[in-house]
């Protein structure tokens, strides 16, 4: 990664766009390193697994929002709790 020696960027300006965008420098160069040999489109379909927020218990959407910041979630419904997390 980026400071160590013998690493390289393959794709520098995905890592600069990555890392202004706020991902680490870390991830920033995995991505783009990834990208560089695999296709962009290709990394790109990879993730987003994490499911639905209606599929999530209203106790998992409570301490997922607790650890976002929303405010007062344990007085919210599974709804609110939902919408509020969409909308970080």
């Amino acid at each position: 990664m980026p400071g160590r020696r013998g690493s390289q960027l393959k794709d520098r300006e995905l890592y600069e766009e990555l890392r202004e965008d706020g991902a680490s420098k870390e991830k920033a160069a995995r991505i783009s390193n990834a990208a560089a040999k695999e296709g962009r489109s290709k990394v790109g379909r990879r993730g987003g697994k994490a499911g639905d927020y209606e599929d999530w218990t209203v106790d998992r959407l409570r301490k997922r929002a607790s650890e976002l910041g929303v405010k007062s979630p344990s007085r919210m419904r599974k709804s609110e709790l939902v919408s509020a997390l969409r909308d970080r």
